[in-house]
């Protein structure tokens, strides 16, 4: 377990490369994307039960905590490196590698948020990239030009299955960049 510990601890220092490649000073490390991931599919999962939507937030929670640590053997590979690099290979490599053949069920969850085959699984990818957007909006409020393509993902939430219940948020989001 030490070794996957130290392993994740890697990530406290990764920079999420497409603010960098964007020239955004000091980006956001891995870790604290995956924080707010996490933060964001406790509250989301506990929306939907209010709903009365069967969910299972502490499979979502494992899955929000997992879906990036493959970038501490890969690095967090921007989309202009996925034309030369197999990331979906790479980051089920890594995964296998940090986890060791003994984790198959934290290897399963992972699949689940790369896949979106289950109702978790599509709740954190509603949840990272509801998280991209906010990060991109603080980086505008800071002065930071040239972010509009991480707005983009607005279209993947308005298309989303979650947005019948988070509609409203979504709209909250718009009206932060002024849609």
């Amino acid at each position: 377990m030490l070794d996957t510990f130290i392993e994740a601890g890697k990530l406290k220092k990764l920079p999420r490369m497409g603010w960098l490649l964007r020239g955004v000073p000091h980006p956001e490390s891995v870790a604290e994307h995956c924080f707010r991931v996490a933060l964001i599919t406790l509250f989301l999962a506990d929306e939907l039960k209010k709903g009365g939507v069967s969910i299972n937030t502490e499979r979502a929670l494992k899955i929000a905590l997992l879906h990036d640590l493959a970038e501490a053997k890969i690095t967090d590979l921007p989309l202009e490196a996925q034309n030369y690099v197999d990331k979906k290979k790479a980051e089920r490599k890594a995964m296998i590698d940090i986890l060791g053949a003994e984790k198959v069920e934290y290897f399963e969850l992972f699949r689940e948020y790369e896949e979106e085959k289950s109702l978790e699984g599509r709740l954190v990818k509603f949840a990272d990239k509801l998280e991209m957007i906010l990060q991109a909006w603080e980086y505008e409020k800071a002065g930071i030009k040239g972010l509009d393509e991480f707005w983009n993902a607005l279209e993947y939430l308005e298309q989303n299955e979650f947005h019948k219940y988070f509609g409203e948020l979504i709209e909250e989001l718009k009206e932060l960049k002024g849609y």
